[in-house]
């Protein structure tokens, strides 16, 4: 069933919203079971992220203030704080690292601004933070008054792409020696999707969208190809987290408020299944081996799922942990 690995679970926090510890690490054991090892103190680290050569985790603080703080990752599941800086706008609620350890990318949802951070060899945020601000609307008078910056993604490209559920765009941003808007300007979804979490595979990204509660399907050159919802319930959807299975068969998407787990094939958006998650408001899931382990928010859990073909199933674990939004696996040091 794989080797063990550690989780680390994000949250909030009660000065951002939440009733959450900080960062919660947890180990896999051979049998997809989780055990508490470690809670660090942090300010609203409500997404995660991991440096890809060097054992150091990102986290964003979403609170008005906005920050975002480096770890060094210990075996034993310590977290030991590198250094706190500015996230560059208000209300984090993303991060990620390109794939070469060089720069970090966060979205402030609160103002839309994107910060981006070069990164030393030590994967420690050197210099100030670059800021990406941004203008538009959509026409959700109460969700797209202004940009909200939900996702940054590094694509197979190079570039850096930025859901904005805020003006249904796609913000482009080329990457090099240093960080600039694309000449071309961003992609416009339509109007009303919201876009939230953003997934490239096989040369398709696949997007969710929080507003319209679809997933929607574009070729390389960003033409349209599919849209179907995200989920059959009837009852009002919110999906949050998208992803692709590890052998790109499937698109896995979460539903808040049916609170479930659809399964979509990859390569039309033909619906394969949709299963009860376990808990209420699933925010965040990872994949690891046989198990699905979604963030429930608003029952303070992770559920564990057992996975089978590629389609999860019934609930096989629950792991108590107060408003997790973020589960975070990597393999153990």
């Amino acid at each position: 069933m794989g080797t063990t690995r550690l989780i680390y679970i994000g949250g909030y926090t009660p000065d951002s919203g939440g009733s959450g510890p900080g960062v919660t690490t947890v180990r896999r054991e051979s049998d997809g079971r989780l055990g508490e090892l470690a809670v660090t103190a942090a300010s609203g680290p409500s997404f995660l992220a991991a440096h890809p050569a060097l054992p150091v985790l990102y986290a964003v603080g979403e609170t008005a203030e906005g920050t975002v703080s480096a770890f060094t990752r210990h075996p034993d599941g310590r977290l030991t704080r590198l250094g706190e800086h500015s996230s560059g706008g208000n209300s984090p609620c993303h991060v990620a690292v390109d794939p070469y350890g060089s720069w970090l990318a966060i979205a402030n949802y609160g103002d839309g601004v994107l910060g981006v951070r070069r990164l030393d060899e030590f994967g420690r945020m050197a210099g100030p933070p670059k800021v990406f601000p941004h203008t538009g609307s959509g026409p959700d008078p109460d969700r797209q008054a202004g940009p909200h910056a939900h996702q940054a993604v590094f694509g197979p490209d190079g570039g850096l792409y930025v859901t904005d559920l805020g003006t249904d765009e796609i913000r482009r941003y080329l990457v090099g020696d240093g960080v600039r808007p694309h000449p071309d300007g961003p992609i416009r979804v339509t109007p009303g999707t919201g876009p939230r979490h953003l997934f490239h595979s096989a040369g398709r990204w696949y997007l969710a969208g929080e507003l319209n509660g679809a997933v929607t399907m574009y070729d390389a050159a960003w033409n349209e190809l599919a849209t179907v919802p995200a989920s059959r319930s009837p009852e009002p959807n919110a999906p949050s987290h998208l992803e692709v299975s590890a052998d790109g068969r499937f698109v896995y998407v979460a539903n808040r408020g049916p609170d479930t787990v659809t399964v979509l094939d990859s390569r039309d958006l033909s619906h394969v299944a949709e299963v009860p998650c376990g808990g209420a408001w699933p925010r965040h899931f990872a994949v690891v081996g046989d198990r699905m382990y979604v963030a429930d928010q608003h029952s303070a859990e992770i559920t564990a799922l057992t996975v089978k073909s590629g389609v999860p199933q019934a609930v096989a674990e629950r792991f108590a942990v107060e408003t997790p939004s973020c589960v975070l696996p990597v393999p153990a040091l």
